[in-house]
């Protein structure tokens, strides 16, 4: 880890990159959580990255606050008049107790020191407040892509992950919310990708980062050629879907 680089921070090395190429979720899946809230006015993103969640909650409430442990990933997230972005570890924040409606933590959760943060979802959580986490899987495309695509992952940068990158594999299965569960229908995460938004979202993966920092080399690159082949008309766009798994519960006293 980089000596300026915060514990937990896995992703300030390619920011600009996470920006560009993390996919959104869906529209769907914040509805679905905004109508369990108790209101509207105050929503807390934890380990908000550059915003991909952020900004689908500044539509639905009065104001957000977003907070990342990588002041790098702050930095690449777009002004907005309802959104106070803010570095701050999720475990530890300056948000005044009892204010929050909703807590999110969108493919984050698993970096956590997981009791240190529900003890700060209780302190920020206004009176039944919802707290909502979430994580999407592998990524899957059909056919002989999916499969370069897999192998990729799971043996070129398989060493690299890390430790926690257990509990994403697992959907969650091992994760407890201490709080009262809370119901949500089964939501697809579907998008349409073209083959170079592929290969920047590969680049943005923490294994690949760490690829890179032990080799000097990145592996994104002789892979490339290698979906070129599989994929020669990289502008067409195609069906790029990921498994999620939200889990959802109610702050009670």
């Amino acid at each position: 880890m980089s000596p300026d680089r915060a514990s937990g921070d896995h992703f300030s090395g390619v920011s600009a990159g996470y920006a560009c190429y993390r996919p959104r979720y869906p529209a769907a899946l914040f509805d679905e959580i905004t109508q369990l809230a108790p209101r509207r006015t105050l929503a807390w993103d934890s380990a908000c990255g550059t915003g991909q969640a952020t900004l689908d909650l500044a539509e639905r409430f009065n104001f957000v606050i977003a907070t990342d442990v990588s002041a790098a990933q702050i930095a690449q997230a777009p002004g907005h008049p309802r959104i106070s972005w803010r570095v701050a570890r999720a475990e530890s924040t300056d948000i005044p107790a009892r204010t929050v409606d909703l807590i999110i933590v969108a493919q984050a959760l698993h970096w956590f020191d997981q009791a240190a943060f529900f003890n700060e979802v209780r302190r920020v959580a206004a009176r039944d407040a919802v707290v909502a986490v979430w994580s999407y899987g592998s990524v899957e495309l059909a056919a002989t892509i999916g499969q370069a695509v897999n192998h990729f992952e799971h043996t070129t940068v398989g060493p690299y992950w890390p430790p926690e990158r257990w509990q994403v594999d697992a959907g969650y299965a091992g994760v407890h919310l201490p709080f009262t569960p809370l119901e949500i229908p089964v939501i697809p995460m579907v998008e349409h990708s073209t083959r170079d938004q592929l290969l920047g979202y590969l680049r943005t993966w923490s294994a690949t980062s760490r690829y890179v920092a032990q080799h000097g080399v990145d592996p994104v690159a002789s892979f490339a050629d290698e979906l070129a082949v599989l994929w020669p008309e990289g502008d067409e766009p195609r069906i790029v879907t990921w498994p999620l798994t939200v889990l959802v519960g109610r702050v009670q006293d």
